[in-house]
């Protein structure tokens, strides 16, 4: 005997083309797939949560995304989550980010020292 997973309304602001895509997602399934078996085109790249590509704003809902290892804990408390490893808990509405502004706010500090040049470290002249 087999059960049905509850299905949530997800609507995802896709900000750079000005579109906006809804459908039903089941609570068991990753959002990413589930919008390409509905038609719709969302922006993707590595599909297992280790990159930015997929980097959406949650608005309103709740999401779960245990897989996530391309955001850090600071961008997932802020309501960052990425689609490709993330289910919908209740409806969602989300919208999309630019990749380069995730990246660096996730990594920026890391990268804002200055050049690096080979073979000194980044505090000597």
């Amino acid at each position: 005997m087999s059960t049905i997973s509850p299905m949530h309304t997800v609507t995802v602001r896709d900000r750079a083309r000005n579109i906006e895509h809804t459908f039903q997602v089941p609570e068991d399934r990753y959002i990413l797939h589930t919008a390409e078996n509905n038609g719709k085109e969302l922006p993707f790249s590595c599909r297992n949560g280790a990159c930015t590509t997929c980097a959406v704003r949650v608005l309103s809902g709740e999401i779960y995304q245990p897989e996530a290892i391309g955001l850090s804990p600071e961008l997932r408390q802020k309501g960052y989550a990425l689609l490709c490893v993330s289910y919908a808990r209740s409806d969602l509405v989300v919208e999309t980010q630019d990749e380069d502004e995730v990246y660096e706010l996730q990594f920026g500090r890391f990268f804002a020292k200055g050049k690096v040049r080979a073979g000194l470290p980044l505090d000597e002249d």
